[in-house]
């Protein structure tokens, strides 16, 4: 996306929390902490800059180039919150859709979250919704992301990460128009791999890794305005592949300022998925790079 088709969106001045590099690694835990203790050894910046409305131009937006895009998608699930629907309704539109935006002969629905926005409710919060992410960030990073093949693909992983695999979640409203805690993305192109910061997040049996995002000027964000719960904005979180594709996308919730003070909490579901693409091999160093 060249930097000056940007300049007519409409936009809203977001405020976005960016990581304060750091000698030491990043460290974030993913449960509540003992009391005392802390659960991150990270510090951030609140950064104002444009969020661009990406309605007007979503038709050329690309998963391959910008890393997201916004499409039409009904669910026949009438209740999102209801797991067994998700999985046996859900989890097939959301394999169908992706391997229809991304052209991958196989898609898995690994994982999905609801997120329902309780004010001033911290994430992960013993006996809270999990709530919508204040912190910018890419939820795989080089090390995770065939790291996370080898977890949950079995005898088949090993096969799997010799050829091209991406990592691309689907998220969506649960109730619209959303205008609580909107998802701003950023565009792929825009972000030097030397923003992103491998960051360790620390569950109760395993340590895993993201990579969380430091300020530049240049990076170039966008939302939907007014979600409806008919639509469905894909972003690409991980790609092995490394010819100049869109492999990593920033993204995280954020305050749109043109929201009234009574707009309802934000509720969401975010499913992830794995897109394999048969006859597309990667480098050999990619896989041996991957990981533990």
């Amino acid at each position: 996306m060249p930097g000056n088709s940007i300049t007519p969106l409409p936009f809203v001045e977001g405020s976005l929390s960016y990581l304060i590099r750091m000698a030491d690694k990043p460290r974030n835990v993913t449960f509540e902490p003992p009391p005392g203790v802390s659960g991150t050894n990270a510090r951030y910046e609140r950064r104002t800059t444009r969020i661009h409305d990406m309605r007007p131009i979503s038709e050329t937006l690309a998963l391959d180039r910008e890393g997201f895009r916004l499409v039409s998608h009904h669910t026949a699930v009438s209740d999102l919150y209801d797991d067994a629907a998700l999985r046996r309704v859900a989890y097939p539109e959301v394999e169908r859709l992706v391997a229809a935006q991304t052209g991958a002969d196989r898609i898995v629905v690994f994982d999905h979250t609801v997120r329902r926005r309780v004010p001033g409710a911290l994430d992960r919060m013993a006996g809270v919704p999990r709530q919508p992410s204040q912190t910018i960030h890419v939820d795989y990073s080089e090390r995770s992301g065939p790291q996370r093949v080898r977890d949950l693909m079995g005898d088949e992983a090993d096969a799997l990460l010799r050829q091209r695999f991406a990592i691309v979640n689907v998220w969506r409203p649960i109730r619209g128009p959303l205008r609580d805690a909107p998802l701003a993305v950023c565009d792929a192109t825009s972000v030097p791999s030397t923003d992103l910061v491998a960051s360790d997040l620390v569950y109760a049996q395993r340590t895993g890794e993201n990579y969380t995002v430091t300020w530049r000027d240049s990076h170039r964000w966008f939302y939907a305005p007014d979600m409806r719960a008919d639509e469905a904005l894909l972003l690409k979180c991980y790609d092995s592949a490394t010819d100049g594709r869109a492999r990593f996308v920033p993204h995280t919730a954020f305050t749109d300022p043109t929201a009234p003070s009574d707009v309802l909490p934000r509720e969401s579901i975010e499913f992830r998925t794995f897109a394999f693409y048969a006859g597309e091999a990667v480098d050999s160093a990619v896989d041996r790079g991957a990981g533990s």
